[in-house]
């Protein structure tokens, strides 16, 4: 009844009038009251329908009508429908912006493609990859914009399980991983996600396990003929005997020395191997350093030692000495008879510069940037030679960089070169303004 009562008081009003009329005056009256009664509602319907009619086609310009009574509730409801329609609209807009936004800041290659592969839609990230333009490339076939044949192949399959590994057609430098993902009816979603660091990785790991299982044959090789010698020889000469001992123990030490930096390596990527604070007396290290270097040299070459500054370092001892101690091997292990090798310690540009500076071979520059990976030689055979395993710099570079320092390569071939770490002033500590020369006496250093 919430409706109807109000139209139906009325019309009682109006029948009781008329009955009153058609008492008093007549039928005639009466009739013509009814019919004056109902022209009125014709026409205040006539109205009503004009103004609903001129709001519903512009509703955010006409201002919603009003009026009494049943028209009155229409009109109240509608415009509360509308408001209600209109929050619903704006909170709709909201969203599809929102995600917009989000799949314009997706770092993925993101095309969406309709039924006949046509492009509706794709974000600035396909673009990059792909080389593909949302406005300039809407409605266009895909295949006629990527023509790769494996890609073709890829999209004719429509296999959503699989992926494509391939290279972008912009740039062949960059590998993508291409997956199809159904999306709403008859439609698919093309991502194009970059690889390149995860496929990278993955040849590290490949190369890492191929190099270390070349390095440990060789020496297990040697050893194991060794053995085998010896197990089936009666009698060998004393001679002999002392020489494959002399081998076997030589070898064995490489593959400890192997052992000893893949471990060290191991532990200073290990997330759980918290860097110690405590303070690293460069000048007096530096002076063990050049020791150390004497001994390795065993008189083959010229060690000096420049120290021009007293400042420490805040760090790990073990690891800095570690560090450094494979820059000055370097340089003993690669510097020709009769060279000179020269370690400093000095303030650059409120930087501490520890550099290593030999007259060796020196290093060309397209293999500059690759010293310090795995296993990388520039001589293979000549490494092998000298007993290096191949992990010295990289070593070098871990630390270094979990000291917030870095390595810097200056090398020219036939000359030499200079390896430096190069630590920031927040590590510096106990920094005097005089500089003091210390030389390296040989003879001085026990």
């Amino acid at each position: 009844m919430g409706f109807w009562w109000r139209p139906l008081s009325v019309l009682a009003g109006v029948l009781l009038v008329a009955l009153m009329l058609w008492a008093g005056s007549g039928a005639v009256t009466a009739l013509t009251f009814l019919v004056g009664i109902q022209a009125a509602v014709m026409l205040r319907r006539l109205w009503q329908e004009y103004r609903l009619s001129r709001w519903l086609e512009s509703p955010d310009e006409v201002t919603p009508p009003e009026a009494m009574g049943t028209w009155g509730d229409i009109f109240y409801r509608l415009e509360k429908l509308q408001r209600r329609q209109r929050d619903s609209r704006s909170e709709l807009t909201n969203a599809l912006e929102q995600f917009e936004h989000a799949a314009q800041a997706v770092p993925d290659g993101m095309v969406i493609l309709n039924g006949n592969d046509q492009i509706d839609w794709c974000n600035p990230a396909s673009r990059k990859y792909m080389g593909l333009d949302c406005e300039r490339d809407r409605g266009q076939f895909i295949r006629y914009l990527l023509r790769q044949a494996h890609f073709l192949e890829f999209l004719d399959a429509a296999d959503y399980s699989r992926r494509l590994v391939c290279k972008s057609p912009l740039n062949r430098e960059i590998t993508l991983s291409l997956q199809l993902v159904p999306f709403g009816e008859a439609k698919k979603l093309l991502v194009a996600r970059d690889i390149t660091e995860l496929e990278r990785v993955d040849a590290v790991r490949r190369d890492f396990i191929a190099n270390v299982s070349h390095e440990l044959r060789t020496p297990l090789t040697v050893v194991g003929g060794f053995v085998e010698t010896l197990a089936d020889a009666t009698t060998l000469p004393a001679a002999d005997t002392r020489r494959y001992f002399a081998l076997m123990l030589d070898n064995t030490r490489r593959m400890q020395h192997l052992l000893d930096d893949l471990l060290t390596l191991s532990r200073l990527e290990s997330a759980d191997h918290s860097l110690k604070d405590e303070s690293v007396n460069v000048p007096e290290l530096a002076q063990a350093l050049a020791a150390e270097a004497e001994s390795l040299s065993g008189g083959r070459h010229r060690v000096h030692l420049e120290v021009a500054s007293d400042a420490k370092l805040r760090g790990s001892l073990q690891e800095i000495r570690s560090a450094l101690g494979n820059l000055v091997s370097n340089a003993v292990r690669y510097t020709p008879d009769g060279g000179d090798i020269t370690l400093s310690w000095q303030m650059k540009d409120n930087e501490g510069v520890f550099a290593v500076t030999d007259t060796g071979e020196g290093v060309a520059a397209e293999h500059i940037p690759r010293l310090t990976e795995r296993f990388y030689r520039v001589d293979r055979s000549r490494s092998r030679e000298t007993g290096g395993t191949g992990l010295g710099l990289a070593i070098v570079k871990h630390v270094l960089t979990r000291h917030s320092a870095r390595l810097t390569i200056q090398s020219t071939p036939g000359k030499g070169s200079t390896f430096a770490a190069v630590f920031p002033k927040s590590r510096l500590i106990e920094a005097s303004p005089s500089a003091t020369v210390i030389p390296f006496p040989a003879q001085a250093v026990g």
